[in-house]
């Protein structure tokens, strides 16, 4: 590395990226010469304009921080040249970068990604990692290339998904990892002491955004495949299913949940409900929902949502 400190852009929006974003800035070798974040959005009820997380950050640090509309407006672009980064890090951002916007910094743009690619490229990964059962998720810094994360590979680290995770504790525990690989990789690559390694394409596989829509439970499916739903869409957008306890439809939201063994019949129907939770019958084996919430209530324990709510065995989920 150079003696002089390594000039560099931070792209990130998410609470994910304040981490590996304040990593950089304690980086003896690198001068953080700015932090480029989406717009503010309104949030709330009341829709009061509210400072991404990565703003809020910068703010208190005291980094100057770039909002444009869109990363390819070519003022933005003139900007971000009369910075003249070394490097630019990008870090769930929230936009798609154009190849002029990738070729202004000498050593290149670094995404920071929350699988272990080429797996899981795309919008979802850590949602997607835990909805299929995988035993184990991580975070890969690849050099960006105009492809959607098929850069070649500079560094990865890895990590057991257990029973206990969901998707905010994955969350965390990559933003951690991230902020600590990061800042050694940057060095090491910027001073040549990383050989880029191709990702090989015939593995790749894509995770699609989630949407609202993909919290419907399934009571036909496998109680693991759910619990692992569960898991995965925890706190967004939250699984849920449809119960009538006075003769009308609504919503049952399910925030903690376990598979348990279940006897084959009618998927759907609760087959036990008391202070363990309630079991409700799946294709195979049974998911044990612990924690629940109805439209309107609030988020409770299985054992105190039944003692106010009508929920006894037989009733029908859909």
């Amino acid at each position: 590395m150079s003696e002089n400190p390594l000039r560099t852009v931070f792209m990130g929006t998410a609470g994910i990226a304040v981490p590996l974003m304040n990593a950089l800035n304690s980086e003896p070798g690198v001068d953080l010469v700015a932090v480029v974040s989406q717009p503010d959005r309104p949030k709330g009820r009341k829709m009061m304009l509210h400072p991404t997380d990565t703003r809020a950050c910068a703010d208190a640090l005291g980094l100057p921080v770039l909002q444009p509309d869109r990363c390819r407006n070519p003022e933005f672009l003139e900007e971000l040249r009369a910075l003249r980064p070394d490097a630019i890090v990008v870090m769930a951002y929230g936009q798609i970068l154009p190849p002029s916007l990738l070729s202004i910094p000498r050593h290149g743009c670094l995404n920071v990604h929350t699988s272990l690619l080429p797996k899981y490229r795309g919008a979802a990964p850590i949602q997607w990692a835990l909805w299929n059962g995988d035993p184990e998720t991580g975070v890969t810094i690849i050099r960006m290339d105009a492809g959607m994360d098929t850069g070649d590979i500079l560094a990865a680290a890895k990590t057991p998904i257990t029973d206990e995770d969901d998707a905010t504790s994955i969350h965390d525990r990559l933003a951690e990892i991230g902020a600590e690989l990061l800042p050694k990789t940057l060095t090491a690559f910027t001073a040549g002491r990383i050989t880029p390694t191709p990702q090989d394409h015939t593995r790749a596989t894509h995770a699609r955004k989630i949407t609202k829509e993909d919290g419907r439970l399934d009571w036909t499916r496998d109680a693991r495949d759910l619990w692992n739903q569960v898991r995965a869409l925890t706190p967004w957008p939250g699984t849920h299913c449809v119960w009538e306890p006075d003769g009308r439809p609504g919503v049952l939201k399910v925030w903690h949940a376990e598979p348990v063994d279940g006897p084959t019949v009618e998927p759907g129907q609760v087959m036990k409900s008391d202070r363990a939770g309630v079991d409700v019958v799946c294709g195979k084996g049974a998911l044990r929902l612990l924690e629940i919430q109805k439209e309107g209530g609030r988020r409770l324990a299985a054992r105190d949502f039944i003692a106010g709510n009508s929920l006894p065995v037989g009733t029908r989920l859909r």
